[in-house]
């Protein structure tokens, strides 16, 4: 119980309008996540109907596109392909709410290292800005948390009374 907690409970800021201002990349960034980035790759219900995706399928070409990182990505395409855009769908979905916001945020994390690094890294600066911008987001509410605005801020006050 105690994990739990120090993973959901967020860094609170001295001010509300902070927490807010803090606020706005998370949820920017959920939201291009979940709904354009992710749901492109990941059957979800707004998912584009010409994708011809089923609930939390991969689209079809996503795993081969994963093999040719090489490496594990090749013997395990399926696995990363659906771990990579599970992560952005859904991992944009909690970064809105505000929910397990530094689990979600270290997958989001992960999934656009691998996107710049192994997916963007030889097509120039330009190409890997949306995934280096996730990145950042990511990586500042990993150590934050969702701050006051979001469902981890609630939960930890239960859990603390």
């Amino acid at each position: 119980m105690k994990i739990f907690h120090r993973l959901t409970h967020p860094i609170i800021m001295p001010a509300w309008w902070q927490d807010a201002i803090l606020l706005i990349p998370r949820l920017v960034c959920g939201y291009l996540l979940a709904s354009d980035f992710g749901a492109a790759k990941f059957g979800l219900p707004w998912s584009p109907a010409g994708n011809n995706l089923g609930f939390f399928e991969v689209a079809f070409w996503f795993p081969n596109d994963v093999a040719q990182y090489g490496g594990i990505f090749k013997i395990f395409p399926v696995f990363f392909a659906w771990m990579g855009a599970f992560s952005e769908a859904v991992g944009g979905i909690f970064l809105i709410v505000g929910l397990q916001t530094r689990a979600f945020s270290f997958l989001i994390l992960c999934t656009m290292l691998v996107a710049v690094f192994l997916q963007q890294w030889g097509n120039g600066a330009w190409n890997m800005l949306p995934a280096l911008g996730f990145a950042w987001v990511s990586l500042f509410t990993m150590i934050l948390g969702s701050g006051r605005f979001g469902i981890d801020y609630l939960i930890s006050k239960k859990l603390k009374s």
